[in-house]
């Protein structure tokens, strides 16, 4: 397969605008979302039932998501996005996200926005739009953080996480090189405990950069853990270091401490406060190592549940 990847890159005057997945990974999605629609239609009774009732909601901003809205637009059913509103306003960063939201929110009939800030985003939209005050996932770490979890597998000492994942910094051998710089700048100063996400490692394999990480003796390299075991981690380190949207929202819930390596960020929880973005600015991120200590915040809590608003309001059409 790696021997028939082909570059796919959108060149803007000056620059590349995207440089992301090869023509063969997309094509091979295209043909998966038209195999599913393709069912969809032909066994649309088995799917859906007799009776084109009620609401499907989907949430984020992956490709199922969009099948997930398209797929509830043909059984003729109302749609509703969960987590609707978050905009970089930039197409290529993240891509193909953003273009994903768009389309999701065009095709939903109710938008569930983690904030005002997401509703705002939305601008002129006609459709209804519900405001959850904070996304599902802070009812996710509720849930878990009343269980007792296992502290065994965490470290004696001071330490810093590390997860990436994204395409945009994994995909190309230069930029992830440009990321593993920044990462050994980081464990000049801070132990880290990196988990890794299986896309990354085989990249780091692929470009033989592995060796040069796990060879480092600040660097501590571990599998991806369950999120019940993953959270004590994260509620005991000194801070993170990441790419994902997703542990951007638990950092800024827990008020841990928040190193955005990315260019741009759809998402609005934490920024300016306990999460940084780098924009992959070498002065910014050594500017947050030396003081990450000044962006612990006190654990946020919405005051009510994102999950029952969004229940509360689908049941309406149960």
């Amino acid at each position: 397969m790696d021997e028939m990847m082909l570059d796919f890159r959108i060149k803007g005057p000056d620059k590349v605008l995207y440089d992301g997945p090869d023509v063969v990974s997309i094509s091979k999605m295209f043909l998966w979302i038209i195999r599913i629609l393709w069912k969809s239609v032909t066994r649309k009774r088995d799917i859906f039932g007799e009776k084109a009732e009620g609401i499907v909601l989907v949430h984020g901003d992956t490709f199922s998501t969009l099948l997930g809205a398209v797929m509830g637009r043909f059984a003729g059913l109302r749609v509703g996005h969960v987590e609707s509103g978050l905009r970089s306003f930039n197409f290529f960063h993240p891509f193909p996200e953003e273009l994903t939201r768009i389309l999701t929110f065009r095709l939903s009939h109710t938008l569930y926005c983690p904030g005002q800030w997401a509703i705002n985003n939305l601008g002129s939209l006609k459709r209804e739009k519900v405001n959850m005050y904070a996304n599902t996932m802070m009812d996710t770490l509720a849930l878990t953080l009343q269980k007792t979890c296992r502290q065994d597998h965490v470290p004696d000492y001071p330490f810093a996480l590390v997860s990436l994942h994204r395409y945009e910094n994994i995909f190309k051998k230069e930029k992830l090189e440009k990321i593993i710089e920044q990462v050994e700048r980081i464990a000049l100063k801070q132990s880290l405990l990196f988990i890794l996400h299986p896309p990354t490692e085989k990249q780091l394999h692929r470009f033989n950069f592995f060796e040069r990480i796990t060879g480092n003796s600040n660097i501590e390299c571990r599998d991806r853990y369950h999120h019940s075991d993953f959270l004590p981690l994260l509620e005991h380190a000194e801070f993170i270091v990441t790419d994902g949207g997703s542990l951007q929202e638990e950092s800024a819930y827990l008020g841990v401490p928040c190193l955005l390596l990315r260019k741009a960020t759809e998402r609005q929880e934490g920024l300016g406060e306990n999460v940084i973005l780098s924009c992959y600015d070498i002065e910014i991120v050594d500017d947050f190592i030396r003081n990450y200590n000044q962006y612990r915040r006190e654990p946020f809590c919405a005051g009510s549940s994102p999950s029952d608003v969004v229940i509360d309001s689908a049941l309406r059409y149960a």
